[in-house]
């Protein structure tokens, strides 16, 4: 038995190492900032989760699986929300889109924060 939660949570952290190892190719092959922002969140979060899942099955202790969840629970939680944040300051401040990002439903919020951040930047 010991046998099998050794290789279960083997696998579990060998896949989770896979998807960060993704989430840093992303970081250095994908064409723009948002997409690499996106890729990044959720390969990261998800390789966490199956890394720390791994652990806990690895050590089968309470405590463990308490801080394990924990953990998730906030990387889950504050991950996506620091993602959107910092996209959007970039998209605030200009930072371009990808040549081929379709932006049509996105312009009226372009052309509404960018001129706001350009009228602030004029008062100072």
């Amino acid at each position: 038995m010991d046998l099998f939660i050794e290789i279960i949570s083997s696998i579990l952290i060998l896949i989770g190492a896979g998807f960060m190892g993704i989430a840093s190719i992303g970081m250095l092959r994908l064409p723009d900032f948002y997409i690499r922002m996106s890729a990044i969140t959720k390969a990261a979060t998800l390789g966490t989760g199956l890394i720390i899942l791994g652990i806990v099955i690895y050590f089968n202790d309470l405590v463990i699986a308490g801080k394990g969840f924990v953990i998730f629970t906030f990387t889950i939680l504050t991950s996506p929300v620091a993602a959107h944040i910092i996209s959007r300051a970039a998209t605030r401040k200009g930072v371009p889109f990808w040549g081929k990002t379709d932006v049509k439903e996105f312009e009226g919020y372009l052309k509404k924060y960018r001129r706001v951040e350009l009228e602030k930047e004029d008062i100072y």
